[in-house]
């Protein structure tokens, strides 16, 4: 049996206040002929189809989109809630959906019941899982010692009362400890949020969400990562679309298909000079989304503003030279509350730059505080 492994849509997300919903758009285009190319018996979501819990009105419509377009294929669909999802909006019509070869996974009640779907060498069992804390599990399971997220995913699994002898297939979107995490995912302080591999080890292929980055924790449990880079510590990353073939009782095959966004998402660094120079960036794809650093020490007036002319998509500039790497605070707690604000300024922008605010600089910016405070009168 054939599937197709996804997580982490995040329909609706803004990076660095750049909407993503037509790079999402187009990549779910690429998803659907994908399916059609490989001809899956089914496509698992595996949590975060949305960045927020109450989706923006283009997200919803999005996701509607897509799901018609998979309902067309013929392809039964699974999908479980993540931590940015609300269970509550995402299952809705669920019932009705399961017509249309949509599954999505209800509300958490403490029983989950697989849906089976069978190929020549029998039944395959999905188990949708949404995200769990530990909370959430001891509501409804108040005799069992429930104190961490491994014990609430150890609990769950325990009460789906598996056929071991069967194939069955996890939906699940937790941190699973070993994975390696990127910026654009939630951090829980300390890896509260872990999960022992150990309590997946009865099913035949886990299909994981929460994750990024594309990674196996285990030859059978695996994030599939997102389909689009969603922060530039995944400018590296090869986006693709997980295919997994669930062969007999204990035989798998995991491939990958890359996929090619709209919009890539690139590094640059160098000196201002440099990098605004014709031959250096007509070697770039300038309609990349772009973060720039520059090396130079003195600043550059309106360097934005220059630099987005040449890389309209430009999502982030900060500087890396002497003075960012002084990391020595500009003042000790209570320290300045009582200054004037020109004289606070001052001292800070001499701190953060090693030399003090030329005249004109120091002019312009008490006008600047006179209007503020001119115009909250």
């Amino acid at each position: 049996m054939k599937l197709i492994h996804l997580s982490d849509l995040h329909l609706g997300k803004r990076v660095n206040d750049f909407s993503m919903v037509e790079d999402q758009k187009f990549i779910l285009g690429q998803i659907l002929a994908v399916i059609e190319k490989e001809q899956p018996d089914a496509v698992v979501i595996a949590g975060d189809v949305y960045d927020k819990s109450v989706p923006s009105a283009e997200a919803v419509e999005l996701l509607d989109w897509f799901l018609c377009g998979l309902s067309q294929t013929g392809v039964q669909t699974f999908i479980s809630s993540g931590n940015h999802d609300s269970p509550e909006r995402l299952s809705f019509g669920g019932r009705l959906m399961t017509h249309a070869g949509i599954h999505l996974s209800p509300v958490y009640d403490g029983s989950i019941s697989p849906i089976s779907l069978h190929d020549e060498f029998g039944a395959v069992n999905f188990y949708l899982l949404p995200f769990l804390k530990p909370v959430q599990v001891r509501r409804f399971f108040p005799e069992e010692t429930v104190e961490s997220y491994t014990d609430g995913c150890r609990v769950a699994i325990r009460h789906m009362n598996l056929d071991t002898a069967q194939r069955n297939v996890l939906l699940s979107h937790q941190f699973v400890t070993g994975a390696q995490r990127c910026e654009s995912e939630d951090i829980s302080v300390g890896g509260s949020d872990n999960v022992d591999a150990s309590v997946f080890g009865d099913f035949d292929y886990v299909a994981l969400g929460h994750i990024h980055s594309p990674q196996n924790i285990t030859g059978h449990i695996r994030y599939c990562g997102t389909p689009l880079k969603y922060s530039f510590s995944e400018a590296n990353h090869q986006k693709s679309v997980t295919v997994v073939t669930v062969g007999e009782k204990g035989e798998l095959l995991i491939e990958t298909c890359p996929l090619k966004p709209m919009r890539d998402m690139i590094k640059v660094k160098g000196f201002f000079e440099e990098i605004t120079d014709k031959v250096f960036y007509e070697k770039l794809d300038t309609e990349s989304y772009v973060q720039i650093t520059l090396l130079d020490e003195q600043d550059i007036p309106n360097a934005f503003g220059k630099l987005a002319t040449i890389y309209p998509n430009l999502m982030q500039m900060r500087y890396e030279n002497k003075r960012t790497m002084d990391n020595a605070n500009v003042f000790s707690e209570g320290e300045g509350l009582n200054m004037a604000p020109e004289v606070l300024f001052s001292q800070f922008y001499e701190t953060m730059n090693n030399q003090p605010m030329t005249k004109e600089q120091s002019e312009y910016m008490t006008d600047m505080i006179e209007k503020i405070w001119e115009d909250k009168k």
